[in-house]
């Protein structure tokens, strides 16, 4: 029902407000020269030959600054960049802590994924998910990372190597494990499109028995359901949906275990 509702854009006001707001915090936080001035210098009020002054010395004192450190000038641009790719300039990602992860953005046209996280300092990463590091960081951030939206976002960039070992064994253990409800939903939609297997099996019945969201319950059904008409019929499986249709705590779980059996012909 809520797909069928027309989605609702942010109006231009309230985008150019909210980069206003942000642009300020972001003001707030720094702590280079443009904060001291802002924040923390005293305003004085110069007379036209005391700003002259003040503005021939700031001249020459950046002249000078600059000649200290021109031979260190390279340095300091290298160091400041913050943006590496993974397979070239990046080579020691295994080193760092990754102190947080702002931003995972699949690209559908190229298959390519683009990581921006905060380690000794702000790297974005950008490669194909063969690429070791590339899929090391998102395996991270969909089994542990505490921002549901990125763990959200982490799968849009899996869904092209969900029977790839360590990415399948990520996702059924979110299934499993992660928090957040929405999050375990968007991880079955991705599970129903896995080939089939004793591990996905597993995975979609501790859902269906075990998942404390109704919701969840329901999706685990319909996941099962496609897996038996691919593959055929399983006991256990069968088993399963007869006992929930009765025992279930949700009456709409039960009912949709039910209409399962009907649908599968027992």
């Amino acid at each position: 029902m809520l797909a069928d509702r027309p989605r609702r854009e942010p109006t231009a006001a309230l985008l150019a407000e909210s980069r206003q707001a942000l642009d300020e915090a972001l003001d707030r936080e720094q702590h280079g020269w443009r904060a001291l001035f802002q924040n923390r210098l005293p305003v004085f009020r110069l007379q036209p030959a005391s700003s002259f002054a003040l503005g021939v010395t700031l001249v020459l004192g950046g002249f000078g600054l600059g000649w200290a450190l021109r031979p260190h000038a390279g340095l300091l641009t290298s160091s400041s960049t913050g943006v590496n790719t993974a397979t070239v300039t990046n080579p020691d990602l295994e080193n760092m802590r990754i102190n947080g992860i702002s931003r995972v953005a699949p690209d559908p046209q190229t298959g390519g994924v683009r990581i921006t996280l905060d380690a000794e300092r702000r790297v974005t990463l950008e490669g194909s998910l063969n690429d070791p590091q590339i899929q090391q960081v998102l395996v991270y951030a969909v089994k542990s990372y505490e921002n549901p939206g990125i763990r959200r976002d982490t799968l849009d960039a899996l869904r092209s190597h969900l029977n790839d070992p360590n990415i399948r064994q990520a996702l059924l253990y979110a299934v499993r494990h992660d928090p957040n409800a929405g999050v375990r939903l968007e991880v079955l939609e991705a599970v129903r499109g896995m080939e089939c297997g004793d591990d996905v099996h597993r995975a979609l019945l501790d859902a269906l028995e075990h998942d404390s969201n109704p919701g969840v319950r329901v999706a685990a059904v319909d996941a099962l359901i496609d897996h038996e008409e691919k593959e055929g019929r399983d006991a256990t499986i069968q088993h399963a949906l007869d006992h929930l249709a009765t025992t279930d705590r949700n009456p709409y779980v039960r009912l949709k275990c039910a209409n399962a059996m009907m649908q599968l012909g027992k």
